[in-house]
């Protein structure tokens, strides 16, 4: 099962405490379900738990009665369809939640939505029939997929208004609608934690920890292969001056102390200014200082042949 279905799953499994959440998760799962409407229309899920828990909701919240079929996709995959095939109930569902039949610009009714409580359990019910969460170890992607311009500008507005959340969603089009998403997975481990998914919320802190220690491992090597770099490059400079130095016959003419540091180098050209100070018995700034001057005369040397 994928990530969005465990996350689904999950919260197929919370009990709204009160009733006026067990309403709003009802408004907010039929909503946003493509089929809040007068005219007869169904709502399709692989996922047998969200079908059922949508006519849990419709009865429990807005006491309509539904259908539910079952069959297979081409690809022999499970497919649950959802409807309310009498006019009747459909027009019930629309009236329970103050919408009327025929109106355009289908938007959140707010006086549905009770109390302050009411829209973690009204965003949970959206969540689970037109919400998505990608696998985090892909990456981190959670959107709610919405038909009409109006409906997702009220869904983002009210997403805005969630507290626990620092930043709000963006929203884009799409072409069968648009799309109210984050990619954030701060953002995305806040929101599943305040729709119930705890569980999911855990499994994405984990792989966000993980993804967080490897890059600060990645970028620790690359800064060290850097240096790496930069030291061979450096000492390899350093090795072709002494060597010119030496082929030119002059090196044995330099004071002592330039020459047991250029023989220190090319006996162990791996070394780094702190190893070479340690080795030399004298300070790393003295180091640099030396192989400056020996680099200078070598390149000098180099320069007049």
């Amino acid at each position: 099962m994928s990530f969005s279905g465990d996350v689904k799953n999950e919260l197929c499994g919370v009990e709204p405490k009160k009733d006026c959440c067990l309403r709003a998760e009802c408004y907010g799962a039929w909503l946003f379900s493509r089929c809040f409407s007068a005219k007869e229309s169904a709502f399709v899920t692989e996922s047998g738990p969200v079908a059922r828990r949508m006519l849990e909701l419709a009865a429990a919240g807005a006491g309509v009665s539904g259908e539910l079929a079952y069959a297979f996709s081409r690809q022999k995959k499970p497919l649950y369809r959802v409807t309310l095939p009498e006019a009747g109930q459909r027009e019930r569902l629309l009236a329970a939640f103050g919408h009327q039949a025929g109106r355009p610009g289908l938007r959140i009714n707010r006086a549905a939505l009770e109390n302050e409580c009411c829209t973690a359990a009204f965003l949970r019910g959206a969540f689970l029939t037109c919400g998505a969460c990608t696998d985090p170890q892909k990456e981190y992607h959670l959107e709610f997929a919405v038909p009409h311009s109006t409906l997702a500008n009220s869904l983002y507005t009210l997403l805005g208004e969630v507290e626990v959340l620092s930043a709000p969603p963006a929203i884009a089009p799409r072409k069968s609608g648009y799309v109210v998403y984050w990619k954030d997975g701060g953002q995305i481990e806040d929101l599943l934690t305040f729709l119930g998914a705890q569980q999911a919320s855990m499994a994405l802190m984990q792989v966000r920890m993980y993804k967080d220690a490897r890059n600060d491992i990645n970028r620790k090597a690359n800064f060290e292969t850097a240096n790496m770099d930069k030291t061979y490059s450096a000492a390899a400079r350093q090795v072709a001056a002494i060597a010119a130095l030496s082929d030119a016959g002059r090196l044995g003419a330099l004071p002592q102390e330039l020459q047991d540091l250029a023989a220190t180098r090319l006996e162990h050209p791996e070394m780094t200014l702190r190893e070479l100070s340690a080795a030399l018995g004298i300070s790393r700034s003295g180091v640099n200082h030396r192989l400056r001057r020996l680099l200078e005369l070598g390149e000098r040397e180099l320069q007049n042949r």
